[in-house]
């Protein structure tokens, strides 16, 4: 049986700092966003106790443990805040309403401003090339002018970046 929540608002900051300030709860998001759909309870129970132990195979009542800590706290506090869809009766998660509120807050789950960041670099490292290039005496390269197409690629960085931060 799935519980739904009346919850329709969006998280605060401070809520999603406290979703995330637990180890476990953490994980859930983590591994939930890595299954990219619905997954059983106790998959997720047997990698965090997996994570928690240097021992293989994981210590049966290490699992137990776990698997209730999830079922009485953790999974109730995530569906409540909608961040899951809980099915008590399947024991199976999938991502609620507001998960991606919550994920982004994740390192490397922020696909914009990763994709961002790409851009710059790459950016960057041309125009660090086309400067070491025209030094070299290349055809073509050697023309360009070394500090206005470095003037040039740091304004077009500079450009994004204010996008960005605008946006």
């Amino acid at each position: 049986m799935s519980v739904q929540t009346n919850r329709t608002d969006s998280l605060e900051e401070s809520e999603v700092f406290h979703i995330l300030g637990n180890d476990r709860r953490r994980a859930i998001v983590q591994l939930l966003a890595e299954e990219s759909g619905q997954v059983d309870v106790s998959d997720i129970a047997s990698e965090i106790a997996a994570s928690e132990t240097d021992t293989t195979p994981v210590p049966n009542n290490l699992y137990k443990s776990v698997y209730v800590s999830l079922q009485q706290t953790h999974l109730p506090q995530l569906q409540e805040d909608a961040v899951i869809e809980y099915d008590s009766d399947a024991k199976t998660i999938q991502p609620g309403e507001h998960f991606d509120d919550v994920l982004q807050y994740i390192d490397g789950h922020n696909e914009a401003q990763s994709t961002i960041l790409q851009l710059h670099l790459g950016l960057c490292i041309l125009g660090l090339a086309v400067i070491a290039l025209t030094g070299l005496g290349i055809p073509l390269l050697s023309d360009l002018d070394p500090v206005l197409s470095s003037v040039l690629v740091l304004s077009i960085v500079a450009a994004s970046s204010l996008y960005q931060l605008l946006s």
